[in-house]
């Protein structure tokens, strides 16, 4: 599986205002870096933990696999799904067609996995899922917790940007708010 971002969120002049308060900066000379602090900072918290903060319409690219077990379902592992918009059939020169609806299912859990399965013949090996992910709408309804974690990585690199001491695991005040947004997994 390989994810693509089809549509980046663009962070609104608000969010650069917390960061720059934050750090006490007042020149606009760093707006470009400590946007781009603060991107890197969201895709972490996404890694850490488990959910996309912000909506974004995002792709994923999956082999096609028939329906050949019970179940025969395959999950999405950009969570939580909010609307999954369609599916495209990739041939191997890389034109898409889009799928007829009755030659696939979609469905959605409660906890935002998303997940999908053919119920018909594809002739490519190849499938595109289009669809939509993320804890809130923007920025501004991101739960506090997240927000601020975010705010706080992207102000920790920004301080030791040039020290060298870049750690990959995030500061403990930004893992102890991002904490309660962990996705666990056994097994």
């Amino acid at each position: 599986m390989k994810r693509a971002i089809l549509a980046p969120v663009p962070l609104p002049a608000s969010a650069l205002a917390e960061l720059k308060e934050w750090l006490g900066i007042n020149s606009t000379r760093e707006d470009a870096l400590l946007g781009n602090l603060l991107n890197a900072s969201l895709d972490i918290c996404e890694a850490y933990t488990g959910e996309r903060p912000i909506e974004t319409t995002c792709e994923e690219t999956w082999p096609v696999r028939p329906l050949v077990s019970i179940t025969g379902w395959q999950f999405l592992a950009t969570r939580p799904v909010t609307a999954i918009t369609g599916i495209e059939s990739i041939a191997i020169d890389g034109t898409r067609t889009a799928l007829a609806a009755e030659t696939y299912e979609v469905d959605i859990d409660a906890d935002g996995t998303g997940r999908f399965r053919i119920t018909g013949s594809v002739p490519e090996k190849r499938l595109a899922v289009r669809f939509t992910a993320g804890l809130a709408a923007d920025w501004s309804s991101l739960p506090e917790a997240l927000r601020q974690g975010a705010i706080r990585l992207a102000a920790h690199h920004h301080r030791t940007r040039d020290t060298g001491n870049a750690n990959v695991a995030p500061p403990r005040a930004v893992a102890a708010l991002w904490q309660p947004w962990r996705r666990v997994r056994i097994g």
